[in-house]
């Protein structure tokens, strides 16, 4: 399937192009016909399936179709749970409305609201929110939810984890009764079932990818260490692993974790920056500016790495930080577990689900005395070989 047979505007087409798309991708090509019908749709695709074209694209040919019911009024709500979330689709919507004469901003909660307030003031059909700082607005004054015709609740699940639910609720309530909802979310539980039920109509449903699963283009590892050494092996990985590791996000549990993770790495002369709530946004954007992520990404293609190093996070934080890793390029994710202290360390196959990898290795361990293969520092290879020979014996 080609983009030009999903039937999209010519300008659209042509900003498609410029982008360098081929082919649309399986949530695209689900997608994108229903939403043109007008429908209301409940996708189930994960981060890096091409996921924010899957809406966009169709938002943006249906708006520049028609004329607007309430003219000067917002026209399509975009609610999703992060700055920097709402930062790429907004450049997303630019992108792919370069073409169009349609107007879009992107509102959110950490910086001054005085530039954001200017743009909604100077008139937009797009809004790309994040739901503190949008409902903030609205009880100001600022922003009009009245002539919304397309609304979409991208990262259902996150909002959820973030404890979002309830101003999601807030903007709902704000919204006519008579609109196109669409909904995406990476997984399925009861709760956004219930959500979705109760916001979307008779609506198309397209999941690409088994829910919960990884992607497959994931190379994953589960690492089994000592905690003293756990602090060794990540400077050890970073420096050592081939393809070499040229960009990593590093995930603590805790805020204080990640600054004395930052500290240490810095140590062995690796350039590295902590971000977390205590910090201020201006902190946390200077943080990644300095490290320059995103030349690096660009520079490498867009891979990057994803190193756990607290196991006890729940199994969906473990999935998430795993789908972080640029789907489209491939990557790896390493995991440190264990919250007692009996760090692992094992491979998994690249496709592999890791949270059934660590679940059989916790079972296994547990039913055999609790005996715990060592990571040797200097010698991933001898911890891949101690854990292959444990199950072997099983």
């Amino acid at each position: 399937m080609t983009f030009q047979e999903l039937n999209l505007s010519k300008p659209i087409l042509r900003a498609v192009a410029r982008a360098g798309y081929e082919k649309p991708s399986p949530i695209q090509a689900g997608a994108i016909p229903p939403v043109l019908k007008g429908q209301d749709l409940m996708g189930c695709a994960q981060t890096g399936t091409g996921k924010t074209a899957a809406f966009a694209l169709p938002i943006l040919d249906l708006l520049s179709a028609r004329q607007p019911k309430k003219p000067g009024a917002v026209r399509a709500l975009v609610l999703t749970p992060t700055r920097e979330l709402a930062l790429q689709i907004g450049e997303s919507f630019a992108q792919y409305g370069q073409y169009l004469k349609l107007r879009s901003a992107v509102i959110f909660g950490g910086v001054g609201q005085a530039p954001q307030v200017e743009k909604l003031r100077q008139g937009v059909d797009i809004l790309v929110a994040c739901p503190g700082r949008l409902n903030d607005l609205i009880g100001q004054g600022y922003v009009d939810l009245s002539g919304v015709e397309i609304f979409v609740l991208d990262e259902a699940d996150r909002m959820l984890d973030m404890g979002f639910v309830h101003d999601v609720k807030r903007v709902i309530a704000k919204l006519p009764v008579r609109r196109q909802t669409l909904m995406f979310s990476a997984t399925m539980p009861a709760e956004i079932e219930q959500l979705a039920a109760g916001i979307l109509r008779d609506p198309a449903f397209v999941k690409v990818d088994p829910v919960s699963s990884t992607v497959d283009r994931i190379a994953q590892s589960l690492y089994y260490v000592s905690k003293t050494d756990k602090r060794k092996l990540l400077p050890w990985l970073i420096q050592n692993l081939q393809p070499p590791v040229h960009n990593a996000l590093v995930f603590s549990r805790t805020k204080h974790g990640a600054d004395r993770i930052a500290r240490d790495l810095v140590k062995q002369g690796i350039p590295a920056a902590a971000i977390h709530g205590n910090k201020s946004q201006s902190a946390r954007v200077a943080a990644l500016e300095e490290e320059d992520f995103a030349r690096k990404a660009e520079r490498y293609d867009g891979a990057g790495d994803v190193l756990l190093v607290e196991g006890d996070m729940s199994s969906d934080s473990v999935r998430r930080l795993c789908d972080a890793v640029q789907a489209r390029c491939g990557g790896r994710c390493a995991v440190f577990a264990g919250a007692d202290g009996s760090y692992k360390y094992a491979i998994g196959q690249p496709g592999g689900d890791l949270r059934a990898l660590v679940k059989e290795l916790n079972a296994a361990l547990s039913g055999r005395g609790g005996g715990k293969p060592a990571f040797v520092q200097g010698s991933v290879q001898a911890g891949e070989e101690a854990i292959r020979a444990f199950f072997a014996g099983k």
